[in-house]
């Protein structure tokens, strides 16, 4: 991990006043650049040459004569090969001239891996650095560790394929997406049999999916990732906060759901199988006698968090469950930085951060505010890592 006295010694050579907030263009970039421009902020998004034009066009910030906002939400793009070249020397020394504050997402993580992430990435993050290694499922210490020292429900492990004895999620890596998931579900070891030799056919996983793949109980029930926010900075009101609720699309799962069963066993008797890649999100709400259930599974995990990964949560995070019969929830990953369906809170914000804030509070606004704050109070050495 990269020493936290060279990352304080570069922010020293910062001129807060001058501030910007910058983020890898992909995942909740969009959320992030809204945020921050609600709140009097330049944006600054890496891009990766082809899958610029959302950012460097379309989102573009255009200035009124008086210096308010006509439309848009970036000001500036760095364009580059690949994304992972954020950790070029010459465009970190780049950010760091341009006094950027740098939010990091899931994208950042992924293209870039998380080695130079926590070693050779200089920039001031907002947010917990050494948290991220946890979402690297099968690490020693993942997110599923943490819970486990909490004491949070989570799905139950199935070791091997042979104790499979119900319905079971298998988690793999999609092999031609790597970003993507090659999950499968499976009700028996027969059954898991049958359908990873299909898939490994298919190309969709590898031969040796089993060394990194996760088995666990699928639990019957809604989706709901619960949106929080953490403020080490907060004195009068609570730390947690929860500012809004997301469910996913994912394709060709949802469309597969639509069709009659006959259907989906006949494609099944085919080998044809739904894949759970991620294509978008939607808002939602709880009914009210579970929401301080939610509430106790975040500080839960926030204080876990704080004792085995010092100093804890800062910021955003998004708890990813499900909802069985009894009303009971499962917490079947963690995102310890801001979630990926975010997008959907951002300029109106959601029924639960609007109501706590009493204005339009998005996770990209509630960020941008905590900086904001922290440069007011001179207290940004509190939430960079």
């Amino acid at each position: 991990m990269i020493d936290r006295n060279e990352i304080l010694a570069n922010l020293e050579k910062y001129d807060l006043k001058k501030a910007k907030i910058g983020v890898v263009g992909s995942h909740s970039g969009l959320d992030t650049c809204d945020g921050a421009t609600s709140e009097g902020f330049r944006t600054v998004a890496i891009c990766q040459n082809g899958r610029e034009k959302t950012f460097n066009n379309y989102f573009k910030k255009i200035y009124n004569d008086d210096g308010s906002v006509y439309r848009g939400v970036v000001d500036e793009t760095i364009i580059l090969n690949k994304y992972a070249d954020v950790m070029d020397p010459a465009v970190q020394e780049r950010l760091m001239k341009d006094n950027v504050l740098f939010i990091p997402n899931r994208s950042f993580v992924s293209y870039s891996g998380i080695d130079a992430v926590e070693n050779d990435f200089k920039v001031p993050m907002v947010g917990s650095r050494n948290l991220l290694r946890s979402e690297e499922r099968g690490d020693e210490r993942d997110y599923y560790w943490i819970l486990e020292k909490a004491g949070l429900p989570a799905p139950k492990k199935v070791e091997k394929p042979e104790d499979i004895d119900g319905l079971t999620i298998i988690k793999v890596h999609h092999k031609q997406k790597k970003l993507e998931r090659g999950f499968f579900t499976a009700q028996s070891y027969d059954q898991f049999v049958e359908k990873s030799t299909d898939l490994i056919k298919q190309g969709v996983i590898e031969e040796n999916f089993l060394e990194s793949a996760r088995m666990e109980q699928y639990i019957i029930g809604p989706v709901f990732n619960l949106d929080f926010f953490r403020s080490p900075l907060e004195e009068k009101g609570e730390q947690v906060e929860l500012l809004g609720i997301d469910w996913r699309f994912e394709s060709s799962l949802d469309g597969y759901c639509r069709l009659p069963g006959k259907q989906q066993v006949e494609l099944e008797n085919d080998g044809i199988f739904p894949e759970y890649t991620v294509c978008g999100h939607n808002a939602a709400t709880l009914r009210e006698s579970l929401l301080d259930k939610a509430f106790a599974l975040a500080e839960k995990y926030v204080k876990a968090a704080e004792k085995y990964y010092e100093p804890g949560i800062i910021g955003p995070f998004c708890l990813q469950t499900c909802v069985d019969k009894d009303l009971n929830f499962y917490i079947y990953d963690v995102a310890p930085r801001i979630g990926g369906g975010t997008n959907i809170h951002m300029a109106v914000g959601h029924p639960y951060g609007n109501a706590l804030w009493r204005r339009e509070m998005s996770t990209g606004r509630r960020l941008a505010m905590e900086i904001r704050r922290a440069i007011d109070e001179e207290r940004v050495d509190e939430i960079i890592t």
